[in-house]
């Protein structure tokens, strides 16, 4: 059971960064926004590394799947609940199946 959780857990993961870049429409505020998210956290990706994250002609689950956008809407990121907007975080289905 374990195991398929953990997997469960990093498909939703997954798919919440897909929903969230979906949101972002255009190639451009993909960019914009990647570009904050990576200066907020200290990503270390470049500008044209991201970029190329921005503009790839893959559908949007494989382009979620890039190691730049992984990497900057990180599993730690979509947990953290919103404050501004009183949101809570994305929960970890493995810890919450542990506890």
């Amino acid at each position: 059971m374990k195991l398929f959780i953990d997997k469960f857990g990093q498909w939703l993961r997954h798919k919440v960064r897909v929903i969230i870049v979906k949101q972002w429409k255009k190639p451009q505020t993909i960019y914009e926004n990647l570009m904050k998210v990576n200066k907020t956290y200290n990503g270390g990706f470049t500008d044209e590394e991201i970029y190329m994250a921005a503009n790839t002609r893959f559908g949007w689950y494989r382009q979620c799947g890039m190691k730049t956008i992984n990497y900057l809407i990180s599993a730690d990121l979509l947990s953290k609940p919103n404050k501004k907007r009183n949101r809570p975080g994305l929960v970890n289905p493995l810890l919450y199946y542990l506890r």
